[in-house]
């Protein structure tokens, strides 16, 4: 009897750990959305999981800022996700998982993805490591609503110039905005990353043959007057840069309700605007306005990355090798409106049925040969938002009436000396 209770108590404890052996592992992906993108991953997962019942994948989706702002405070404090969706590469150097002695073939990777974007999360010492891929290509350029340019009577400016300057869009859709009664004329997005386009298309020149970096150049002088106009002009938002709270803030809504003629932003709004506008009115992506510098926008887009925290690293690389496929890739740049961080996806058929977003997809790629050296310095460079965040946060000082021109710019290159002097430690 005693030898009976024994083996039936021995029974009735393993049984759950029996159970408990059977869960899936659970990794985290800390996410943040544009327009759908979200919406299809959790689709190509949910694909993943049926054919990986031992793998269950949650996405916790946070705002743009959280990315920005507390992600990096998880990191260091230990308390990375599996896996994220991250714009500043630079920032989690050194917390990153190498996929490379994990992933199924690397060198697919290899020849799918620009080295930049590999180069960009690696730092010294990490050799040929990979940490992740892009998801996504970004290109910054301006919309246009083209509506009210017809119901204005006033010509498109690059309808009929390839060289059409910033002075001269805003004085066209200056004079929309007042044959329409339209509130704003034109507007950008609170970020550095976007006024540097602008920069560098009016002629700045940030990095020089030494090495060194050197922001007081009269295309950056020249841009940030120009937004300091546009305030004091009342043409554009004023709660964009100066009711955003210190943050990354876009001026999307105003575009999307019909307040504004005329708005700097980037490729990865076209899913959204596809969906909000729909056929409320006709808008348009155009060129890049021209300067001294040529006409760029700036390079960008996201990169998935896995984090050396993560207690699964098998699993992991797992998911991260089923989101590279060409077939999952593919499907996942097609649904999203995205223009494709993987080099070889072929032909792509959008899943969208308008036109206008088809077309703006296509001015955005024509717009890839035209990007600056200085664009792609500043973007794969390693310095991005040692250099981004000080333009954004100095300009907004002085629209405030805080600093002086001369003195923003000033307080902009000793941000930049500090940040990097810090970063290199």
């Amino acid at each position: 009897m005693r030898r009976f209770v024994a083996i039936a108590l021995l029974l009735l404890l393993t049984v759950p750990l029996a159970v408990q052996a059977q869960d899936p592992v659970e990794l985290r992906i800390t996410w943040y959305d544009d327009g759908n993108e979200g919406e299809v991953l959790r689709d190509l997962l949910d694909r993943f999981e049926a054919e990986n019942p031992d793998i269950r994948v949650v996405i916790d989706t946070v705002p743009y800022s959280s990315i920005l702002e507390q992600l990096p405070l998880q990191v260091e404090a230990g308390e990375a996700p599996d896996m994220a969706r991250v714009t500043d590469f630079a920032a989690f150097r050194g917390h990153y998982l190498d996929l490379r002695p994990l992933v199924a073939d690397a060198a697919y990777w290899d020849e799918s993805f620009p080295v930049a974007v590999f180069d960009a999360l690696r730092q010294e010492g990490d050799g040929d490591a990979l940490f992740g891929f892009p998801n996504q290509f970004t290109v910054t350029g301006p919309f246009i609503n083209r509506t009210l340019f017809e119901q204005a009577g006033i010509e498109v400016p690059s309808d009929s110039s390839d060289a059409v300057t910033w002075d001269e869009w805003t004085a066209a859709a200056a004079e929309v905005a007042a044959a329409t009664e339209t509130p704003y004329a034109v507007a950008i997005d609170r970020s550095g990353h976007r006024v540097a386009g602008p920069a560098f298309s009016n002629g700045a020149t940030f990095f020089e043959e030494d090495g060194s970096i050197v922001m007081d150049t009269q295309g950056l002088r020249d841009t940030l007057q120009m937004i300091a106009d546009w305030h004091a002009d009342g043409i554009t938002p004023a709660e964009v840069w100066l009711g955003s709270g210190g943050s990354y803030s876009p001026a999307d809504p105003y575009f999307i309700n019909g307040q504004l003629v005329m708005y700097m932003s980037g490729s990865w709004q076209v899913g959204r605007f596809s969906t909000d506008i729909d056929d409320a009115f006709d808008w348009e992506v155009v060129p890049n306005p021209t300067g001294a510098g040529g006409s760029t926008g700036m390079p960008g887009g996201t990169v998935m990355v896995a984090f050396g925290d993560t207690e699964h690293p098998e699993e992991v690389a797992r998911v991260m090798d089923y989101l590279v496929q060409v077939d999952i890739l593919k499907e996942f740049t097609e649904r999203t409106l995205f223009i494709p961080g993987h080099l070889n996806l072929g032909e792509l058929d959008y899943q969208t049925d308008s036109a206008l977003a088809g077309a703006a997809l296509s001015m955005f790629a024509s717009e890839v040969p035209k990007l600056s050296d200085q664009a792609y310095e500043l973007q794969y460079g390693g310095q991005a938002f040692a250099i981004n965040n000080p333009i954004r946060d100095r300009l907004t000082q002085l629209l405030a009436g805080e600093l002086t021109m001369d003195d923003a710019v000033a307080r902009i290159q000793q941000d930049v000396d500090d940040a990097l002097a810090t970063a290199a430690q």
